[in-house]
């Protein structure tokens, strides 16, 4: 039985537009079962909110929840990888 390689990243989320909050919830519940953790921090000063979202999944998966981030109005994703490891 052929196991999937799973790689540990973060993504990092900007979101100035709190009208695609709703959507940003309904992505990330989609892709929880790959979630390890969430943090928000809302930052008033500046209207936005900061998120880092910790997840242990294939690198197709995280790939795909990045893009589908991405692709909200008023939403930015980046990514970062932990190392590869054996």
């Amino acid at each position: 039985m052929e196991t999937t390689q799973t790689r540990v990243a973060v993504i990092g989320i900007i979101v100035e537009n709190t009208e695609s909050v709703q959507a940003l919830n309904a992505v990330l519940h989609e892709y929880g079962s790959y979630i390890i953790g969430r943090m928000g921090v809302p930052y008033r000063t500046r209207g936005i909110n900061v998120i880092s979202v910790a997840v242990d999944a294939p690198q197709a998966v995280i790939s795909a929840l990045s893009g589908k981030i991405g692709s909200l109005a008023g939403v930015t994703a980046k990514t970062a990888y932990a190392k590869e490891t054996n």
